[in-house]
């Protein structure tokens, strides 16, 4: 297992715990762990970080990172719109919102791309099982629930992101796209940055660099 794998397993494998074991509301900017009634979900949400961090760490091929690079733009931009309208605190909401906004725009960027430099690879047009899996249960969320399910959710998906764009960056076989991955790994960095900030000391220590 290669150590940024090992790392995203160790991450997911806090967040776990910390769904098991922490329980009621955080001072400041704490976000509380979902609650009881949500724990199945939960669970399945972090249970579904590895897989994504061991199929992001295995892209090098250009149709591999199209495929997986949009269709982190679908999952974010739908989980995004969720956030938009469920979210209680402001700063989730707007973090919600920059998501919508900033994938929309990278998913367009990747088209432009593809057309642009005559690379024959269709996007996907529909989310995988595991990201509708993780919608539904953004959905299924209780009210009280919502933010706290959202920013677990960020987290194992940023990591897949920052994992997926870091290592075709780097081992990449299509010029094009290495330089857009390389161009979009500091963003998803930002974003990380982001979510440990809204996340407060709940989160903080769960997210990498």
């Amino acid at each position: 297992m290669s150590k940024s794998l090992k790392m995203g397993a160790a991450t997911l494998a806090i967040l776990a715990m910390a769904a098991c074991h922490k329980t009621g509301s955080n001072a400041g900017n704490d976000v509380a762990k979902p609650s009881d009634s949500a724990a199945v979900n939960s669970a399945q949400d972090v249970a579904a970080g590895p897989v994504g961090l061991a199929s992001s760490a295995t892209v090098n091929t250009a149709a591999e990172f199209v495929k997986a690079a949009a269709m982190g733009d679908m999952y974010e931009i739908e989980a995004g719109k969720i956030a938009v309208a469920r979210a209680k605190r402001a700063d989730v909401k707007a973090f919600g919102q920059m998501m919508v906004d900033m994938h929309s725009k990278t998913s367009s960027d990747l088209k432009a791309a593809l057309k642009d430099n005559n690379i024959d690879i269709a996007p996907p047009t529909a989310l995988d099982d595991r990201r509708l899996g993780m919608l539904q249960n953004l959905r299924a969320a209780g009210d009280a629930d919502f933010d706290a399910a959202y920013l677990h959710q960020q987290l194992a998906a940023h990591l897949e992101a920052l994992t997926l764009h870091g290592g075709y960056a780097d081992h990449g076989d299509n010029p094009v796209l290495k330089a857009a991955a390389a161009k979009t790994k500091p963003v998803v960095q930002t974003h990380i940055d982001e979510v440990r900030k809204i996340g407060g000391s709940a989160l903080k220590d769960a997210i990498p660099g």
